[in-house]
């Protein structure tokens, strides 16, 4: 099979080297020359057989809609293109429309992995037509993890189903996190009684409820640097949380962890948090409770 990848930055790049070792012919369209295969997307497109397989890799959004807009206006009836970014659910129905006036094909793709994906396999939640996912599953089977395919790989429903589903799994990934990061300072502020919080997370790896490849993450970050002195403790957010939780209030699904989670990313963002200026004023107010003065 011959695809063709349009962004080649950490996660494409890794994708076009899992994809050759496996045995696919991958050709790459990128901006920067150093990474690209070739000149352009019309050049992309003329080293494809048809019918046509293009898997696109960009940043969510515009930048995501302007290159299936592009892709569009070159492809022919009969092509496929997936989104394997990490776009809003919702853009997937208008893309779908824009390459479906033209008879083009599409998939939507929520991949998990990161960095690690080259060597330990993507998580792959995929949306479309059982025909389109099963044309596309030579490029899924070589991505996913080794082992079953249904323990790395989902098809999850019509299209929208993939990213829908990616961004619930972000959504739950930002809970996790906060967890294991709160956990972690609780260890820490016990230094009269802790000596060893990186060997307590290390412990936890193997035999613990608690276990799970975040936690083996987070034992490398602090064996490297057991303490996190050299991190600042400002934590953005890519949109999948924020997503998530907005799904969650049209549906009336209470979601009370994962809430949690992002506004403490919020928080981490805020040198002096005026809400909590405020608290400490109230509580002055109602109880004589003590303030700091501010320097």
């Amino acid at each position: 099979m011959h695809i063709g990848i349009v962004g080649l930055g950490k996660m494409g790049a890794n994708m076009r080297d899992r994809l050759r070792t496996a045995g696919l012919t991958v050709t790459g369209y990128d901006r920067n020359p150093e990474v690209t295969d070739v000149a352009g997307t019309a050049e992309l497109i003329a080293a494809l057989p048809a019918p046509r397989l293009v898997w696109v890799m960009v940043p969510a959004g515009a930048i995501t809609t302007s290159v299936i807009a592009d892709l569009a206006t070159k492809l022919s009836p009969g092509d496929l293109v997936i989104d394997g970014g990490n776009s809003r659910f919702t853009d997937d129905f208008t893309h779908e429309a824009l390459l479906a006036e033209q008879g083009i094909h599409y998939v939507d793709a929520g991949v998990s992995g990161g960095i690690w994906g080259l060597t330990n396999g993507f998580g792959l939640m995929v949306g479309g037509s059982a025909e389109d996912v099963e044309r596309a599953m030579p490029v899924f089977d070589a991505l996913r993890p080794e082992g079953p395919r249904e323990e790395g790989f989902v098809h999850a429903g019509k299209v929208g189903a993939g990213h829908y589903a990616k961004m619930v799994h972000n959504g739950i990934e930002y809970a996790l996190m906060q967890a294991y990061a709160e956990g972690y300072e609780l260890l820490e502020k016990r230094d009269d009684l802790i000596h060893d919080v990186p060997g307590i997370f290390t412990a936890w790896q193997r035999g613990t409820v608690v276990r799970s490849w975040l936690l083996e993450l987070l034992v490398r970050a602090l064996k490297d640097d057991p303490q996190l002195g050299d991190i600042e403790g400002y934590v953005e957010d890519s949109g999948e949380g924020r997503w998530t939780i907005e799904e969650a209030i049209n549906n009336a699904v209470p979601v009370p962890a994962i809430s949690a989670s992002i506004f403490a990313r919020f928080t981490s963002r805020q040198e002096d948090s005026p809400a909590m200026k405020a608290v400490a004023a109230l509580r002055n107010q109602f109880g004589g409770h003590a303030i700091k003065k501010a320097d």
